[in-house]
């Protein structure tokens, strides 16, 4: 077992390393085939209905894992093989870098008060409709964005990783992507996709809790406040109407000393947020300083994703 787990914290680590070094695998991306795959059932099994959503989910995430158990059991007498299989399915499913480099591309437009430009880039971040924001609107959404991500894409498949190897990196990759494509309160989806967002809800539970932790920590390396990241994350995550969202949403708020939250419009509707934090609202600084702040607690989540890994593995000899 002592083998096992520290060839999953090796994994996890070369993994995140890839993620950081490569990017996003350019061609054929396993996430993009799943995507594809889950809207191809999606025609054929729709129905405005809850047990028709959770069938859905349930083939979907059940097939993530079942590979990822076959991943592992064909590892499961080579050290080598589980390395590079955790390696590769830790790439395959964290968007880390991918992430930063948005961000920071959307920092750019902004610092160079190019907002067309913004407005196009930013549903390379989120689902927001991006036309009617000004500059503050598109910095405010962009930090809302890095920071959600930060848990969703980098905090949460590390730490599931850490705890259930590649069936739990595959498994959560595949719930966080049905979430994302079926999971948001539009007409169709009310119903249809109830399952795949109150999935999501329940593997980020914590997840997005460690994430605003470690913003705290990582805040003074980027010029924030750990001491306001603490403080707003254990005063304003729970006004936010994600029991996630607004954990690692609050505490990058207080770790930049800024304000997030109000009026947010989507394809399907306006939502009126709570207001996270107190100060200035975000500008190009921001976005940039957002963009550092989650390098760094991605790198975090690396290292104790491995500790952990590790620490269940001591723990069960």
């Amino acid at each position: 077992m002592a083998r096992v787990s520290l060839a999953r914290a090796v994994g996890l680590v070369l993994g995140a390393a890839a993620d950081a070094v490569f990017g996003d695998p350019r061609r054929c991306h396993p996430v993009a085939a799943f995507g594809r795959a889950a809207s191809a059932l999606e025609q054929l099994a729709y129905r405005d209905s809850k047990v028709a959503g959770v069938l859905y989910t349930g083939a979907l995430t059940g097939g993530a894992a079942l590979l990822g158990l076959a991943v592992e059991r064909a590892g499961r007498r080579h050290p080598l093989i589980r390395v590079v299989s955790t390696a590769a399915a830790t790439w395959v499913v964290l968007g880390g870098a991918s992430l930063a480099d948005e961000g920071t591309a959307m920092g750019r437009s902004l610092g160079a008060s190019e907002i067309e430009d913004a407005r196009a880039r930013l549903p390379n971040l989120c689902g927001r409709d991006p036309k009617s924001l000004d500059a503050a609107g598109l910095a405010r959404a962009t930090v809302e964005s890095v920071a959600e991500n930060t848990s969703d894409a980098v905090v949460a498949p590390l730490l599931w990783g850490a705890v259930a190897g590649v069936p739990g990196l595959l498994v959560y990759r595949a719930a966080n992507t049905l979430d994302a494509m079926v999971g948001h309160r539009s007409p169709r989806y009310a119903r249809f996709g109830w399952a795949s967002a109150r999935l999501d809800d329940v593997l980020n539970l914590v997840p997005s809790r460690v994430a605003a932790m470690l913003t705290a920590v990582s805040a003074p390396v980027v010029g924030g406040s750990a001491r306001g990241a603490w403080q707003t994350w254990r005063r304003d995550a729970s006004a936010h109407p994600s029991p996630n969202a607004g954990q690692i949403e609050s505490a990058f708020a207080g770790a930049l000393e800024i304000r997030l939250g109000g009026r947010t419009v989507y394809s399907h509707g306006a939502e009126e947020r709570p207001v996270l934090g107190h100060g200035r609202s975000p500008d190009a600084g921001h976005v940039t300083r957002a963009v550092e702040l989650s390098r760094v607690v991605g790198a975090l989540s690396a290292a104790a994703s491995a500790v952990l890994a590790t620490a269940l593995g001591l723990r069960k000899r």
